[in-house]
């Protein structure tokens, strides 16, 4: 359903802390200018964690908005809790999303049951489709293969972000999947082969800061084009590494600055600033994938 290139969308702040309009306004064209296929708005990158609910809903609906239906926008509606869940997933669908990214339970640490089932509450109340997201680095919690298989006999989970950046993970889901479910890279590493083996596309970080190199990555292979993806792939490296030399989203909030995008002071505690230490290592990836600074 959906392919290619997903930025997984900063919300950029103002150094007091509240959400930056104009900046998130530019950041929305950029993105429709520059390639990228859809928006996951209000996920992990989009700093859900500390959003409250009248500015998770204001900015998943502003970047609905915004899009006006040029490309997808897919919503982040997970929580630890299924009823908030539920909630969060119904007013995406209300606001005109075209799907919605639910993050597996983090804290509770659920059994595989209690994964099934918490899904399956969503699914079954919520007709949007939806894409399951694991990511146990960050969630403690780890859906495995047959989880996911099982979950894949619902008709609106249609895909999954798997952000483990095993290789032998994602194929063993693409095995007992079939085509039952669109798997997605979590990991811009090694979202590439993740692609040429068969994924469907990257939910990127990486594409904040380099939205049409990333379009072009993963369209060439989306194409089999093995080749001129690892071209493109090789200019976009320092990115995938130095974007989390500190916890997602503090490097590329401090990239998007420098490219005129929200303050290098907006962030929300517990995260801080960029470091002066990561800077300079940020900027010459930057530098190396062909990107201006203004500052």
């Amino acid at each position: 359903m959906f392919r290619g290139s997903m930025v997984a969308l900063i919300t950029p702040m103002k150094a007091s802390g509240e959400v930056d309009e104009a900046a998130l306004e530019a950041l929305v064209a950029f993105h429709l200018e520059n390639g990228t296929d859809a928006i996951v708005a209000v996920g992990t990158t989009g700093e859900s964690a500390t959003l409250n609910y009248k500015e998770h809903r204001h900015v998943m609906k502003r970047v609905i908005d915004l899009v006006a239906g040029k490309i997808p926008v897919i919503a982040g509606t997970g929580s630890n809790s299924t009823a908030e869940a539920i909630e969060m997933t119904e007013i995406a669908m209300q606001d005109g999303a075209d799907a919605c990214l639910l993050v597996t339970p983090y804290y509770n640490k659920p059994t595989q049951e209690g994964l099934y089932q918490h899904h399956k509450a969503i699914a079954e109340r919520v007709a949007i489709p939806q894409i399951l997201y694991n990511v146990p680095g960050r969630t403690a919690c780890d859906m495995l293969p047959e989880t996911v298989e099982r979950l894949a006999s619902i008709s609106n989970i249609i895909g999954i972000k798997e952000a483990t950046g095993n290789l032998e993970r994602a194929r063993q889901i693409m095995e007992l999947c079939g085509d039952r479910m669109d798997l997605y890279s979590g990991d811009d590493a090694t979202a590439m082969e993740f692609i040429l083996m068969g994924g469907k596309g990257d939910i990127s970080v990486t594409a904040n800061v380099a939205p049409q190199a990333m379009h072009d990555m993963c369209a060439a292979a989306l194409a089999g084009d093995r080749a001129t993806a690892t071209r493109i792939n090789a200019t976009l490296e320092g990115l995938h590494t130095s974007l989390f030399l500190e916890p997602n989203p503090i490097p590329a909030k401090w990239a998007l600055a420098q490219m005129g995008y929200g303050d290098v002071q907006g962030i929300r505690l517990p995260l801080v600033p960029l470091s002066d230490a990561v800077q300079p290592k940020v900027l010459a990836a930057m530098r190396l994938a062909g990107i201006n600074c203004i500052s």
